[in-house]
């Protein structure tokens, strides 16, 4: 059972893979299959380098997870409840008030 440090530790984690456009890009990428990052790197209009700095930290979240494949590795997304989590959150509606400004100076999701 999860103690309420430990969901926290977990959105925290979600939060700040999510909060990055390319890791964001490449868990859509990971939830329809696994990934290789040359390909992913291919099919996201991406350097290789690049995708393997963001699956590097989304390793380190621990949302996704590699295994060799021979000289490759492939890449998904670390537990099945997680990419449902994701499908659901991809079908939420966001309410947006146009008119309104957001509290916190720092936030890019308004500019």
């Amino acid at each position: 059972m999860l103690t309420i440090a430990s969901r926290l530790d977990v959105m925290n984690r979600l939060g700040r893979a999510m909060a990055d456009p390319t890791r964001a890009r490449i868990l859509l990428e990971l939830l329809d299959h696994p990934g290789y990052p040359a390909e992913l790197a291919r099919d996201l209009d991406l350097t290789r380098t690049n995708v393997s700095n963001h699956l590097a930290c989304l390793r380190g979240c621990g949302l996704v997870v590699a295994a060799p494949e021979g000289r490759r590795t492939r890449y998904e997304i670390a537990d099945p409840h997680l990419t449902i989590g994701l499908r659901h959150l991809l079908e939420a509606v966001v309410a947006v008030d146009e008119g309104g400004s957001c509290v916190d100076e720092n936030c890019e999701c308004c500019a």
